[in-house]
């Protein structure tokens, strides 16, 4: 009973602990924390932060690892949809907004720069980018045999690659208040799959017709 009271009261301080990092991460950054602080944040001893997470550091990769599960069960259930590719892709861009206004963009950008000096959380950075780029493979490769695109010239992999990339460079312009040129770019990249939709629709009329006759 006693080492259950205390497994409780553990998990209730780490929580604490990773509640107030996610707060003060979108706040104020990685740099302008300190254990104290972070500590006055969370209502705990600042002796627990270094004796339950190790350092700061694994602390604020917890933060990120945990926020990017909430989002990729989001996103998974949003590629399951029973919904075409092309309004798939327009929730997704419209979750750029979201997650910039969650703070999530910025944890993630600043982690990425802290983990640049350390190979330890380098590693576990590069898993949180697999995890997103995992369920892009996924979609893609569904949207790309739907389309009929030919695999050859339009690789999974690449396209994966480069949708990754895009997010980023858009995140990355967005958190630094540049739009330029973003809104043309998103609308033409809507008109390509508006005609990808059409020549789908078309398609599977014809093969009607042609079951019907």
């Amino acid at each position: 009973m006693v080492e259950t009271k205390k497994s409780e009261t553990r998990q209730v301080t780490m929580e604490a602990f990773l509640n107030a990092a996610e707060r003060l991460l979108v706040d104020v950054g990685y740099a302008n924390i300190t254990t104290r602080r972070l500590a006055e944040e969370a209502g705990a001893n600042h002796g627990l932060v270094h004796y339950y997470f190790g350092s700061m550091e694994h602390l604020f990769v917890c933060v990120l690892e945990r926020f990017t599960e909430r989002l990729i069960e989001r996103q998974r259930a949003m590629y399951a949809a029973d919904i075409p590719f092309i309004e798939k892709w327009r929730r997704a861009m419209g979750y750029l907004d979201e997650d910039r206004e969650s703070g999530y963009q910025k944890i993630w950008l600043e982690l990425q720069a802290l983990a640049w000096n350390r190979p330890e959380l380098r590693e576990r950075l590069i898993r949180v980018h697999d995890q997103w780029t995992d369920v892009l493979h996924e979609a893609f490769s569904t949207a790309l045999a739907e389309y009929g695109l030919d695999s050859e010239q339009f690789p999974v992999e690449g396209i994966v690659a480069l949708v990754a990339t895009f997010n980023e460079g858009i995140i990355l312009e967005r958190l630094g208040g540049i739009t330029k040129g973003q809104t043309e770019l998103l609308a033409m990249i809507d008109r390509w799959l508006m005609t990808l939709e059409a020549a789908k629709a078309a398609e599977r009329d014809d093969e009607h017709e042609g079951a019907v006759s």
